[in-house]
């Protein structure tokens, strides 16, 4: 994120929109800040979803995890 910050910037040169309510024979702080670019491509709640893993494990992935966990009490 970009800021440029110009100080005693005299308000006679800014445009007539910013110029509203301030006196012309003044000076004034002149504050520029990027905005943020959004993100190209913002995920939906369905892809979010599709692209996690699973909450839960297969009966074959836990009889795996038990088998290793009984294997490394046994040495």
């Amino acid at each position: 994120m970009n800021k440029i910050v110009k100080e005693h910037y005299p308000a006679a040169k800014l445009p007539v929109e910013l110029r509203e309510g301030i006196d012309p024979a003044g000076h004034v702080t002149v504050t520029v800040v990027e905005e943020e670019k959004p993100p190209e491509h913002v995920m939906t709640l369905e892809e979010i979803i599709a692209s996690r893993r699973p909450p839960y494990l297969s009966a074959k992935e836990i009889d795996e995890m038990i088998d290793e966990l009984r294997g490394d009490r046994d040495a």
